[in-house]
């Protein structure tokens, strides 16, 4: 059973009598431990395939499995709980809480969880990305890098699935954006599926697979040959 299957999967846009196709017959899956890279250029269709996958959005037709389960049948309250359980965000924008401390940020996820011990859940997962010396300190009294890995603990704090990483770098210098990559590296090999979305081929290139997408539908889908290596910078993550 695959952790996502996707069967001919289309999203239209309805604007009064304009109907906008956006994706057209998508099919794949994606197995647990993989890391994908779907890429393709501005409104190619990549951002609201993520949005479906991630449950932030639903398909005009077609068929979403998830673990085996049809998507179709969950109410608003089953999703939400999805997304709380068993997905994880990483956003190009952060999507931090100013004013609050990385800590608290970090702990987000947990409000409406069932577990206990958020403060050690959430230090954990921090320190899981070099940043336990940062727990006090407010969002903005730390760098872009620093910011994209709090939201990268953040993704991770409630253990989830899998990861949706939506252009992770592309508010970062190249420094900071191959630290993230090489976080996202390492998540991986720890055996969390990736799912990266990116218009950047140097970005793709740190996945295992790469599905690009072209006008709403899949052109390419194939493993990476050679899959790029992010260099852990020390001075980041020490």
């Amino acid at each position: 059973m695959s952790l996502i299957e996707i069967k001919n999967l289309t999203k239209d846009y309805v604007n009064e009598d304009v109907v906008t196709p956006v994706l057209k017959g998508i099919d794949f899956k994606i197995e647990a431990g993989e890391f994908v890279a779907i890429m393709g250029p501005s409104g190619s269709g990549k951002s609201t395939l993520m949005h479906i996958l991630g449950f932030l959005d639903r398909p005009s037709s077609g068929k979403y499995l998830f673990q085996g389960k049809d998507t179709t049948e969950f109410d608003d309250q089953m999703l939400a709980e999805i997304r709380n359980e068993s997905i994880g965000f990483v956003f190009q924008a952060f999507n931090l809480l100013a004013r609050t401390s990385v800590l608290e940020n970090v702990k987000l996820p947990l409000v409406y969880s069932k577990r206990e011990n958020h403060d050690a859940m959430a230090t954990k997962a921090l320190e899981g990305v070099g940043l336990g010396h940062r727990l006090n300190f407010f969002t903005n009294q730390i760098s872009g890098g620093e910011k994209q890995r709090v939201a990268i603990a953040r993704a991770l704090v409630n253990e989830p699935k899998v990861i949706f990483a939506d252009e992770p770098t592309g508010n970062l210098d190249s420094k900071s954006g191959n630290t993230v990559m090489k976080i996202l590296q390492d998540l991986n090999d720890q055996g969390k599926t990736i799912i990266l979305v990116t218009h950047e081929m140097d970005t793709a290139e740190h996945a295992k697979r790469l599905i690009r997408i072209k006008d709403g539908q899949i052109i390419l889908d194939e493993k990476i040959k050679q899959r790029k290596l992010a260099k852990d910078q020390g001075e980041l993550i020490k």
